[in-house]
């Protein structure tokens, strides 16, 4: 697969979802075992986006929206960190744990684009909100991630501030809404093949090798 094309990957997905890191550190295994060259797209998708600014503290959210009891809970808590321990990322949670708008988040992470470099600030916000367990939806937080990997951290205050790519980001989100996308991670490959949920590292290398297959 060293001599095929490089493939795109778009992934639809939100900082606030676990499993949109766990499924994307799954595929970036996959893609290192096949020697698959892949260049990433991320777009938005807002799990809550009608989510207050003080958020809410995730045992609660959980058990409201999904209906899930306290064990339940823990017991997926659980699967999730050892599933992101295995992948090398750490997922701390917490009494105090909160899930958050994540609007502004996509809209900083929309400017990064601009500049090359979504991927980095994408995988720092998932590190802040599940590692570090930091205030997601304010914006001085946000533009400190920002300044962290060496984007401008004036700037992201003052792209939050003046919301200049906000009408955008809600086009994109239609735009995904639109083709069907109702969960996330949704991962599109070759802009013909979608996979929904974190598949695992072999399912993903099974679905890269069949996609090789088909091109060659």
């Amino acid at each position: 697969m060293n001599n095929a094309p490089t493939l795109r990957i778009d992934i639809v997905s939100d900082v606030m979802c676990p499993w949109c890191i766990i499924g994307y550190l799954q595929l970036a295994r996959a893609l290192q075992q096949t020697g698959t060259a892949a260049e990433i797209h991320w777009h938005p998708f807002e799990l809550n986006p009608d989510m207050p600014p003080e958020g809410q503290n995730l045992r609660e959210h959980v058990a409201e929206k999904y209906g899930a009891t306290a064990a339940q809970s823990e017991a997926s808590r659980r699967q999730m960190a050892a599933l992101g321990a295995d992948l090398g990322f750490a997922f701390r949670f917490g009494e105090d744990s909160r899930i958050w708008n994540s609007f502004a988040a996509h809209q900083l992470l929309h400017w990064a684009n601009l500049q090359g470099r979504q991927h980095d600030l994408k995988m720092a916000m998932f590190r802040a909100h599940f590692t570090q367990g930091r205030n997601m939806a304010d914006a001085q937080v946000l533009a400190d991630i920002a300044g962290e990997i060496g984007l401008d951290r004036d700037e992201a205050r003052a792209v939050l501030r003046d919301g200049r790519f906000a009408e955008e980001v809600r086009a994109h989100e239609a735009f995904w809404l639109k083709q069907g996308i109702r969960g996330v991670p949704s991962m599109v490959f070759d802009r013909q093949y979608l996979v929904t949920g974190a598949q695992g590292v072999e399912n993903y290398a099974d679905i890269l090798r069949q996609i090789a297959a088909r091109g060659a």
